[in-house]
């Protein structure tokens, strides 16, 4: 929905989690020499600073990156060192004051010949990401559109390597369906891409039946990871975790997964409730 605006979460478990993982799948198609497409459907502004006003309201960045910031260097496991490095990276100062959203660290973690295909709708975010876009501008392209319908004109990209992120807010209960649908149009287009869909744990029918919708489409290699760093809220309400489900990871995900999973939600688990799950078919 056009009311969505990222800049309240930023930096929180989910983004914790989301990024780490995208981290590690951009990694690895940085491996090859051969050229990538990235596209983002669901781009944001690029760039939060965790002192907004927004930002302030809820917090939620304290939950998160602010619990991982001044973490000893010998207690991290590589994946959430690596991830605190791209951030960092963000940060001209040791002291945090910005988060960098997906599009920022896909621009930070790739190479001059990987094109980046982003689509934001909302009128105000837009802007934002195109300022934020700046350092890679001349291999970006934004779209201000919606990023499902736009990923259709992209699918099979000419280089036949991709990475896609999907993270719709889900406000609109209907967002389910349509990434059902959307993952469905770009794999009859291009079957050998790297789908990455993110999704918020909720009590909401149709956010737990969604990882077995994700699992029927058939797909033979997926892997499917969450996090919670709470426990569900007295009145049902409310996100307790976050989840990715990726068609074609990396075969390398998975270890480096179970390498830092139990950290995490040691980490980021409040008062004790940290907890994942992650399960997997790569053949």
């Amino acid at each position: 929905m056009l009311s969505y605006r990222h800049a309240f979460h930023a930096g929180n478990p989910a983004d914790v989690l989301k990024h780490l993982v995208w981290i590690q799948i951009l990694d690895y198609y940085t491996n090859k020499d051969k050229p990538f497409m990235v596209v983002d459907t669901h781009a944001g502004a690029g760039m939060y600073l965790v002192e907004s006003d927004m930002a302030r309201k809820t917090g939620e960045w304290s939950t998160g990156i602010g619990k991982l910031w001044s973490q000893p260097d010998d207690v991290l496991p590589e994946a959430v060192a690596r991830y605190l490095e791209v951030i960092k990276a963000a940060n001209a100062s040791p002291a945090l004051k910005h988060y960098p959203g997906s599009p920022w660290i896909s621009g930070y973690c790739t190479r001059f010949a990987d094109p980046l295909r982003f689509f934001e709708r909302h009128s105000t975010d837009a802007p934002l990401l195109a300022q934020t876009m700046k350092f890679v501008q001349k291999r970006t392209q934004i779209t201000v559109a919606d990023g499902l319908a736009g990923l259709k004109a992209l699918m099979p990209p000419q280089a036949r390597r991709a990475a896609v992120l999907i993270d719709p807010s889900y406000e609109d209960k209907t967002d389910y369906g349509k990434v059902i649908a959307g993952l469905k149009d770009a794999l009859q287009r291009f079957a050998t891409g790297t789908y990455a869909l993110w999704y918020p744990q909720l009590a909401r029918r149709e956010s737990v039946e969604l990882p077995d919708r994700l699992v029927k489409l058939g797909v033979a290699n997926w892997l499917h990871v969450t996090l919670s760093t709470q426990p569900p809220a007295t009145d049902g309400l409310g996100m307790t975790g976050s989840g990715l489900f990726i068609i074609n990871p990396p075969w390398t995900l998975p270890q480096t997964l179970e390498d830092c999973l139990p950290w995490l939600a040691d980490t980021l688990g409040i008062d004790g409730h940290g907890a994942f799950t992650l399960d997997w078919q790569i053949q």
